[in-house]
């Protein structure tokens, strides 16, 4: 089984760019309006098309699950090098796991984690924590953005 996502960019060249460092993957198909990464780790097929324009997401992001710490920390080394990094978080309680994830920003503003988890808990968030890369501020709920 394989999720697909097929996402509007405005800038194709840019879009191929970050999710070919994202993904550590080339795109299958490229053509002038479209491309396609088709991906095992992880199964994924993510459809690009170019856009016109594009609206920025509202409140969702999107994950990429591995299964080590090192998984984290080579592609915190990808986008790094690429100067894509937002953020790094590690050993931080999140949606009722603790978790090492970094985060990134796509070039039509979707965000996107990479993160494990290392044990599963009974708490949501701390009250200090940034969780998931946001936090509702009238409800202190992590996982809001």
């Amino acid at each position: 089984m394989k999720m697909h996502l097929n996402f509007a960019t405005s800038d194709l060249g840019r879009s191929i760019e970050f999710y070919s460092t994202l993904l550590d993957a080339r795109p299958n198909k490229t053509f002038s309006d479209y491309a396609l990464f088709v991906t095992e780790r992880p199964a994924l097929e993510l459809a690009l098309a170019a856009a016109a324009a594009v609206e920025p997401p509202g409140d969702a992001h999107y994950g990429i699950v591995v299964e080590t710490l090192d998984e984290v920390d080579r592609a915190a080394g990808r986008l790094a090098k690429a100067g894509l990094i937002e953020a790094i978080e590690r050993e931080q309680t999140c949606c009722y796991a603790n978790q090492s994830k970094v985060w990134t920003i796509d070039p039509e503003k979707r965000r996107w984690e990479i993160y494990v988890v290392h044990e599963e808990t009974e708490e949501r968030g701390s009250a200090g924590e940034s969780c998931c890369g946001g936090r509702d501020e009238a409800s202190n709920a992590c996982c809001a953005g």
